[in-house]
């Protein structure tokens, strides 16, 4: 097939491609027998009427333009391949000659991927590095003891204890909310656990149980915030009673041999502070890391330039929104929930986020374009690896084929590991 290319503003491009008689031909044949099984002809079953008969109640231009469009359904990828077109989106077909015994012509107009222009970065990327391996990571002995007080704490048993409460004790009591002497609704609680100083309940209740006792009583006036989740209350003064049941106190381990012990398999607390501080290098070298990658990112896209065609931008934008629902679905919460809690609109997310899309576009293409010209690629064996660790959790191929996108899968790990190689060289200039 004869294949031209037309670069247009905003990384389209216009294709013309034209096909020889007989190498479409045999799709109008094809074409024929689709358009038949949808024609009732008397005498013939469905599919089975003659071309000639279809042609009569069809007309031949219905009938090669539908060969036409089965041509172009087959033959578009080669004509990209020929081309050289790396295309995306939905394309916008315009047939150009569609007539028996001569050659098929149409004009394709499709978004492209843009081709990115960077500014020389090398330097900036060495003194990059230069710098990261000047800062030193350290871990003091005072992060050490916090760690270890964090640990400690998290182990805290709450004792009941026979006196009265204080800050930091949990608490266990009945209590009742009224207003001009009538319960309020959702206002009465028994056996309800309090930690004081936690500040969970309004102002001034918490304060109003320390120093009273199990089987102590007690009934405080108290006005509710005025920005109180329920707006009916907001701004209103109650009155609050509370008896208290029971008083805890929580009693933080001793930190010595015994309780490293009992944190894991320590001999002693020496060998928890070394463990302790060997993941608390290894978390900042981490983080070290990472720092020095976003870096380098910044300084191999700083000042590039690259016509994002409006399909790829909002590609983007869906895939961060996604993530963005799926974060909250974590929370246990639905997109639409949190995006009216937060008073905006998933159309006025989308036009925050924008600027952010196309950061990560640009940055995604300056990688690319830096792993060509480096001739860095992810080894086929390693990309294998790495779908066949993530297939993994799937039953079959077939459960997998049907809840994910194999070849967006490929697509995603065979990027991942080449930037990974890449981000590796970068880091030794």
């Amino acid at each position: 097939m004869d294949v031209s290319v037309k670069k247009m503003p905003k990384s389209r491009a216009e294709i013309s491609v034209s096909i020889p008689w007989d190498e479409w031909k045999a799709e109008i044949d094809h074409a024929a027998e689709h358009l038949a099984k949808d024609v009732k002809v008397e005498g013939f079953r469905p599919g089975k009427a003659p071309r000639a008969m279809l042609e009569k109640r069809l007309g031949k231009a219905t009938i090669l333009v539908e060969g036409a469009e089965h041509a172009i359904d087959h033959l578009y990828p080669a004509a990209l391949a020929q081309a050289g077109v790396d295309a995306i989106g939905r394309p916008e077909v315009r047939l150009e000659n569609v007539k028996e015994n001569e050659a098929l012509s149409f004009v394709v107009d499709t978004a492209v991927m843009p081709e990115i222009t960077l500014k020389p970065w090398e330097k900036k990327v060495r003194e990059v590095n230069k710098k990261q391996e000047e800062e030193k990571i350290e871990v003091a002995e005072a992060d050490i003891d916090a760690e270890v007080a964090r640990i400690a704490e998290s182990r805290a048993k709450f004792v009941t204890v026979l006196r009265e409460a204080r800050d930091g004790d949990m608490t266990e009591v009945d209590f009742e909310v009224t207003m001009g002497g009538v319960p309020i609704e959702g206002g009465t609680g028994k056996k309800h656990p309090i930690v004081l100083g936690k500040g969970a309940f309004i102002p001034g209740f918490e304060e109003a149980i320390v120093g009273l006792s199990a089987g102590e009583e007690k009934s405080v006036d108290l006005t509710f915030p005025d920005q109180y989740h329920v707006k009916s209350l907001a701004g209103k003064p109650a009155t609050f009673w509370v008896k208290v049941l029971l008083v805890q106190e929580r009693q933080i381990p001793a930190i010595d041999d015994a309780f490293a012990a009992s944190v894991g398999s320590f001999e002693n607390l020496a060998a928890l502070r070394e463990s302790i501080a060997e993941g608390m290098r290894t978390e900042r070298e981490h983080e070290a890391k990472e720092r020095r990658r976003v870096a380098i990112l910044e300084a191999i896209t700083e000042g590039a330039e690259a016509e994002l065609p409006e399909v790829l931008v909002e590609s983007e934008l869906r895939r961060m929104i996604s993530e963005f629902g799926h974060q909250a679905s974590m929370m246990g919460m639905e997109l639409g929930d949190y995006l009216a809690r937060l008073g905006k609109t998933e159309e006025e997310l989308a036009k925050d986020w924008r600027p952010q899309a196309e950061k990560r576009i640009l940055s995604g293409l300056a990688l690319e374009a830096v792993a060509k010209d480096r001739e860095v690629e992810a080894e086929q064996a390693d990309v294998e690896e790495e779908m066949n660790k993530a297939l993994a959790y799937f039953k079959s191929i077939k459960q997998a084929e049907k809840d994910i996108d194999l070849p967006a899968l490929y697509d995603a790990a065979k990027s991942r590991l080449r930037n990974e190689k890449l981000f590796e060289l970068l880091e030794k200039l």
